[in-house]
């Protein structure tokens, strides 16, 4: 790699640090509510009923290892890039470029599927009332992808706070939700065994497969390291607690859907579009209560997650570009905004291209392959990491690496074959794509051979005292709200139990 030194610490092409612990969370959590539960999780509940809570408690089993793994890079190599960084630091360009490119493709993918969530749920709002929107799907999902496009472009503090009033937004409505939708809860529905449920550990594997997708996204902050500040400190403290966030809001809105549908309606959940609404609608809770609920959705999870979808991606983009692996018009930064505006808008059009499709299956299928794709390479990166740079300063280091890495590989890859066969042949047909393009763009720049990856970390700043002071008040009680909400909300599961 020509130069890397200058061009990670070269003045011209550094961005702006200014997220603190907070946004790192709110875009990381935001990045994963959405879609995932509020579509394929909640299809699950219509397969396994009341034993939803195994399957998402597993899911987050097999999260927190890799999170661990992910705070290790992260802070260590506070940069922009993400996935693609450590795979070209712990393996080969080759394998850099292949992460970075199916983490771009899997989140932008997933960026146009909240476009998609966003348009139903927007409608639902209406349509609680009989009011029908003549609005093409197509057309609003375009229109939410190039406001959320040129909003990027304009800074990453306007998409911090964005991140924040969506987050903000989300829970504020689901609470109120929540208490006007305990009268409709039935507490014998927990402990109701579903007579069409399937079982076996194949099945299971499946659905837990399922059901992770709505955890995928949970090391998002790292691919804005270089806009982090104090990412030694905060990246950690991020990843800590995102996994265990997303467990409890999973477990709060699949208690509610168990709840109020009955046991044996539950299986229409399985095949919805719009598994909450369908639900709702089955139990005949209509007006005010589904408008609040979609609110939520819409604007809360949909367009927080389409936010944060549409944030990091260019990042990676951008450091592929610097290091030489892209062209170089990928590396512009904008003079006034300081975000990588070249890259932001290139693959905004892509998530046009993709909302144009009008397939949100297709895009799904892409979306869930190139994410475990690139985890799996993610997770081994951080081995070579190891290997070939024993000497980085690492803030924080993940436990047993010599177990905890083979063994998340090892499950990821078997989640991997749990896919459709459109899934894998999708992802592999981008995969190759992305190869082409690579020795393609190698050939024309004449390199004939890699050159070690060379690396200079900068010395980062530490906080103040009285920052440090602060920043240590603000993680203790988030991660106080945080421990509150997880024994909450498996309690809920449980309780039934007692009273039953």
């Amino acid at each position: 790699m020509e130069n890397q030194e200058n061009k990670r610490s070269g003045e011209g092409l550094q961005l702006r640090r200014s997220f603190g612990m907070k946004e790192s969370v709110t875009i990381t959590v935001g990045q994963v509510i959405g879609v995932g539960l509020f579509v394929t999780g909640a299809n699950v509940v219509g397969l396994m009923g009341n034993h939803i809570i195994l399957v998402t408690i597993a899911a987050l089993l097999i999260t927190i290892y890799p999170s661990l793994l992910y705070a290790e890079m992260g802070s260590a190599v506070p940069y922009s890039g993400g996935t693609y960084l450590y795979a070209l630091l712990g393996l080969s360009k080759p394998m850099g470029f292949l992460a970075g490119w199916n983490y771009i493709i899997a989140i932008i993918s997933v960026a146009s599927s909240e476009a998609f969530a966003f348009t139903f749920y927007f409608k639902t709002m209406f349509s609680a009332f009989g009011i029908e929107l003549p609005v093409s799907d197509v057309v609003l999902a375009c229109l939410c992808i190039l406001v959320f496009t040129v909003m990027n472009v304009r800074g990453v503090e306007m998409t911090g706070r964005m991140s924040n009033a969506f987050m903000f937004f989300f829970w504020g409505v689901a609470i109120i939700w929540f208490i006007m939708m305990i009268p409709n809860i039935n507490l014998p529905h927990f402990v109701q065994k579903p007579s069409f449920m399937t079982e076996g550990p194949q099945s299971f594997i499946a659905n837990v497969a399922m059901v992770w997708w709505c955890f995928a996204g949970f090391e998002a902050c790292c691919s804005m390291s270089e806009e982090i500040k104090y990412p030694h400190i905060n990246i950690p403290r991020a990843m800590a607690l995102s996994p265990f966030i997303i467990l409890a809001v999973n477990l709060f809105f699949q208690w509610y859907l168990v709840g109020i549908v009955p046991t044996g309606n539950l299986d229409k959940l399985a095949v919805a579009t719009a598994p909450y609404a369908e639900a709702m609608m089955t139990a005949g809770i209509l007006g005010i209560p589904l408008a609040l609920l979609a609110a939520g959705i819409a604007f809360g999870g949909g367009l927080s997650t389409m936010n944060s979808c549409i944030t990091t991606p260019p990042r990676t983009l951008f450091a592929m570009a610097r290091d030489g692996m892209l062209p170089q018009v990928f590396t512009k930064i904008h003079p006034k905004y300081k975000t990588p505006y070249v890259s932001i808008l290139f693959l905004g059009v892509i998530a046009l291209l993709l909302t144009m499709t009008n397939s949100v299956q297709y895009v799904a299928s892409l979306s869930l392959f190139a994410d475990l794709f690139f985890y799996v390479i993610g997770i081994i990166s951080a081995a070579g990491m190891r290997k070939k740079h024993p000497d980085i300063h690492r803030p924080y280091k993940a436990p047993a690496a010599g177990i905890g890495i083979p063994v998340s590989a090892v499950i990821y890859i078997i989640m991997m074959t749990q896919l459709g066969f459109s899934a894998i042949i999708s992802g592999v047909v981008w995969a190759v794509f992305g190869m082409v393009l690579y020795f393609g763009y190698r050939k024309y720049k004449g390199v004939e051979a890699d050159e070690e990856t060379k690396l200079v970390v900068e010395i980062l700043e530490e906080p103040t005292t009285e920052e440090r002071r602060k920043m240590d008040q603000e993680y203790k009680l988030w991660r106080n709200i945080v421990i509150i909400a997880v024994i909450l909300s498996i309690a809920l599961y449980v309780f039934p139990y007692f009273v039953a």
